[in-house]
């Protein structure tokens, strides 16, 4: 099984290469093993053109490394805070993707403008507040993790699945490894297209409650309509 977690997280990482959202070695994608506490994350400073799923770097919910030779993600700490505080979600991708990190430079969050924004994300994507500067001098990775965790009291991040770290760059998150990467491309794309929206509206408003609930909720919950039935 821990085989299969680190190929998910092996393709995940490739994923946000393929897709334009990481230069260099920057960013990251994680998944863990919900049965075993294990998560499998991309080592630090490693290429994506080299790495293989040996690479990848297996540790346990405090951190301490069982697998791999590796040093892991220095946004390790991240990453198991937000595995311990959101039982829900199985992957987490990490980007300085373009648009995404400039509204997180902003400390704007990305309000529900329209009915593509809504398909994913029910209600504006957040933005974290400001670490102070103890948090940054004693642990900042483990309180950007804090800061999230924070900013989503009261939000499902199933519902909502990203943020923005304000002043840093996006993180968004699935149920699997390949999900948080898909979650991680559209949130760039929902980024870039509300850039473009309020250039051209300034005073542009949010889509509607109805609109909001109608475009989610067709591809989210029980209700849903989206897509073929499963087969058996």
């Amino acid at each position: 099984m821990l085989e299969n977690l680190k190929a998910e997280v092996l393709e995940a990482n490739l994923e946000i290469v393929r897709r334009g959202l990481v230069l260099y070695t920057f960013g990251n994608a994680s998944g863990i093993d919900r049965e075993t506490g294990l998560v499998a994350i991309k080592p630090s400073g490693v290429p994506y053109e080299t790495m293989k799923p040996s690479d990848l770097v297996v540790t346990d919910l405090n951190g301490k490394i069982v697998e791999g030779s590796l040093r892991p993600s220095s946004d390790l700490a991240t990453h198991l805070h937000l595995y311990r505080e959101f039982p829900a979600i199985g992957g987490i991708v990490h980007t300085h993707s373009e648009y995404a990190t400039a509204w997180a430079q902003a400390g704007r969050e990305i309000p529900a403008y329209g009915t593509t924004h809504a398909d994913y994300f029910y209600g504006p994507v957040p933005v974290t507040g400001e670490l102070n500067d103890e948090e940054v001098a004693t642990d900042y990775v483990l309180n950007t993790g804090v800061a999230i965790t924070r900013r989503f009291q009261g939000l499902d991040p199933i519902a909502v699945p990203g943020v923005l770290v304000r002043g840093h760059a996006p993180f968004a998150w699935g149920r699997t490894p390949m999900d948080a990467a898909h979650h991680a491309v559209i949130l760039e794309s929902v980024a870039r297209m509300a850039y473009y929206t309020v250039t051209l509206n300034a005073s542009c408003g949010n889509i509607s409650q109805a609109l909001l609930d109608l475009h989610h909720f067709r591809k989210h919950g029980p209700n849903a309509t989206y897509g073929q039935k499963n087969s058996k």
